[in-house]
Protein backbone atom coordinates (compact mmCIF):
# COMPACT_ATOMS: atom_id res chain seq x y z
CA UNK A 1 0.00 0.00 0.00
CA UNK A 2 1.29 3.43 -0.74
CA UNK A 3 1.78 6.16 1.67
CA UNK A 4 -0.74 8.71 1.81
CA UNK A 5 1.11 11.55 1.37
CA UNK A 6 4.40 10.46 -0.92
CA UNK A 7 3.66 7.50 -3.01
CA UNK A 8 6.06 5.51 -1.38
CA UNK A 9 5.50 1.93 0.32
CA UNK A 10 3.61 2.82 4.06
CA UNK A 11 5.36 1.29 6.48
CA UNK A 12 2.96 0.79 9.60
CA UNK A 13 2.13 4.70 10.09
CA UNK A 14 -1.22 5.24 9.82
CA UNK A 15 -4.36 8.29 10.33
CA UNK A 16 -8.07 8.39 10.51
CA UNK A 17 -9.56 11.81 11.23
CA UNK A 18 -10.71 11.97 14.40
CA UNK A 19 -11.03 8.45 14.46
CA UNK A 20 -14.24 8.11 13.38
CA UNK A 21 -14.13 5.21 10.71
CA UNK A 22 -17.18 5.25 9.99
CA UNK A 23 -17.01 8.68 8.32
CA UNK A 24 -13.31 8.92 7.37
CA UNK A 25 -11.31 7.06 5.12
CA UNK A 26 -8.13 5.68 6.87
CA UNK A 27 -4.50 6.79 5.16
CA UNK A 28 -1.29 4.60 5.48
CA UNK A 29 2.21 6.59 5.68
CA UNK A 30 6.16 5.56 5.37
CA UNK A 31 7.61 7.42 8.01
CA UNK A 32 6.71 9.88 10.66
CA UNK A 33 7.72 12.87 8.62
CA UNK A 34 4.56 11.54 6.30
CA UNK A 35 2.22 11.17 8.68
CA UNK A 36 2.77 14.32 10.42
CA UNK A 37 2.30 16.01 7.43
CA UNK A 38 -0.56 14.32 6.49
CA UNK A 39 -2.26 14.54 9.27
CA UNK A 40 -2.07 18.00 9.47
CA UNK A 41 -3.34 18.39 5.89
CA UNK A 42 -6.28 15.95 6.86
CA UNK A 43 -7.03 18.20 9.44
CA UNK A 44 -7.04 21.28 7.37
CA UNK A 45 -9.44 19.53 5.33
CA UNK A 46 -11.85 17.72 7.42
CA UNK A 47 -10.70 14.15 6.74
CA UNK A 48 -9.71 14.34 3.13
CA UNK A 49 -6.32 14.40 1.69
CA UNK A 50 -6.70 16.07 -1.70
CA UNK A 51 -4.65 17.41 -4.10
CA UNK A 52 -2.79 20.48 -1.89
CA UNK A 53 -1.71 23.81 -2.19
CA UNK A 54 2.06 22.11 -1.93
CA UNK A 55 0.90 19.77 -4.70
CA UNK A 56 0.03 22.12 -6.88
CA UNK A 57 2.89 24.23 -6.06
CA UNK A 58 5.29 21.27 -6.60
CA UNK A 59 3.77 20.35 -10.36
CA UNK A 60 4.09 24.16 -11.40
CA UNK A 61 7.80 24.38 -10.04
CA UNK A 62 8.72 20.38 -12.03
CA UNK A 63 7.67 22.45 -15.32
CA UNK A 64 11.51 23.62 -15.19
CA UNK A 65 13.10 20.30 -14.43
CA UNK A 66 10.35 18.68 -17.38
CA UNK A 67 11.79 21.45 -19.74
CA UNK A 68 15.22 20.67 -18.88
CA UNK A 69 15.04 17.29 -19.60
CA UNK A 70 12.67 17.58 -22.53
CA UNK A 71 15.28 19.87 -24.66
CA UNK A 72 18.58 17.94 -23.26
CA UNK A 73 16.74 14.85 -25.33
CA UNK A 74 16.20 16.91 -27.95
CA UNK A 75 12.23 16.88 -27.54
CA UNK A 76 11.53 20.66 -26.47
CA UNK A 77 10.03 20.98 -29.96
CA UNK A 78 6.29 19.94 -29.42
CA UNK A 79 5.86 21.02 -26.21
CA UNK A 80 7.30 24.71 -26.37
CA UNK A 81 3.77 26.47 -27.32
CA UNK A 82 1.74 23.84 -25.43
CA UNK A 83 -0.93 25.70 -22.55
CA UNK A 84 0.69 25.09 -19.36
CA UNK A 85 -2.34 22.89 -18.58
CA UNK A 86 -1.20 20.18 -20.81
CA UNK A 87 2.34 20.51 -19.31
CA UNK A 88 0.84 19.57 -16.01
CA UNK A 89 -1.29 16.76 -16.90
CA UNK A 90 1.63 15.21 -18.42
CA UNK A 91 3.71 15.62 -14.76
CA UNK A 92 0.79 14.67 -12.67
CA UNK A 93 0.40 11.38 -15.02
CA UNK A 94 3.82 10.63 -14.67
CA UNK A 95 3.52 10.68 -10.67
CA UNK A 96 0.42 9.42 -11.00
CA UNK A 97 2.12 6.57 -13.02
CA UNK A 98 4.84 6.16 -10.19
CA UNK A 99 2.25 5.96 -7.55
CA UNK A 100 0.33 3.35 -9.52
CA UNK A 101 3.50 1.03 -9.81
CA UNK A 102 4.74 1.11 -6.26
CA UNK A 103 1.51 0.51 -4.75
CA UNK A 104 1.33 -2.36 -7.40
CA UNK A 105 4.65 -3.63 -6.18
CA UNK A 106 3.72 -3.05 -2.36
CA UNK A 107 0.30 -4.67 -2.69
CA UNK A 108 1.93 -8.46 -2.99
CA UNK A 109 0.83 -9.33 0.66
CA UNK A 110 4.09 -8.63 2.34
CA UNK A 111 3.69 -6.89 5.63
CA UNK A 112 6.68 -4.50 5.58
CA UNK A 113 7.09 -4.65 9.24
Amino acid sequence: MPCAQCGREARGFGYCHGLRWDRHPHYRFCSMACLMAGSANAKRNHGMIDKTDMETRAIVEARRMLAEALTEMGLMEPFFDRPAADIDRVIEACVDGFQASMQRQSDNGDVPF
